[in-house]
């Protein structure tokens, strides 16, 4: 059975993070709270870079970010697509309008009719 993923909460990290802007080492912070020592060095980097943005959650913020973005790449696809299929649409409607003018027929394929031959 696989061990389950330790959550922090927002207070905690912060706590952690004070503690070593006071003064107290790394090491002496990880083993007092027991936290792995790269992880007290990543919560004070995203404390220093943005502290009121810090720590915004159980950690699904930037997977939320991501499929933002995703869903935001094909928003902007899919308008793509229908831009070209609007003009396409719209060119047919051209020349359908167009045949009718000039009294020509609307489809430009012509089927050559069956010949029926019996055998005897």
């Amino acid at each position: 059975m696989g061990l389950s993923r330790r959550r922090f909460t927002k207070e905690f990290k912060l706590s952690a993070v004070q503690w070593l802007e006071m003064g107290a080492s790394l090491a002496e912070v990880a083993r007092a709270l027991e936290v792995n020592p790269n992880v007290l060095h990543r919560w004070r980097r995203e404390f220093r870079q943005g502290p009121g943005n810090a720590f915004p959650g159980l950690g699904k913020r930037r997977w939320e970010e991501g499929q933002v973005a995703q869903l935001e790449r094909k928003i902007g696809q899919q308008a793509l697509e229908i831009d070209f299929l609007k003009g396409c649409l719209q060119r047919i409607e051209e020349q359908r309008k167009l045949q009718a003018l000039n009294g020509s027929p609307v489809s430009t394929h012509r089927s050559k009719p069956k010949r029926t031959e019996m055998k005897a």
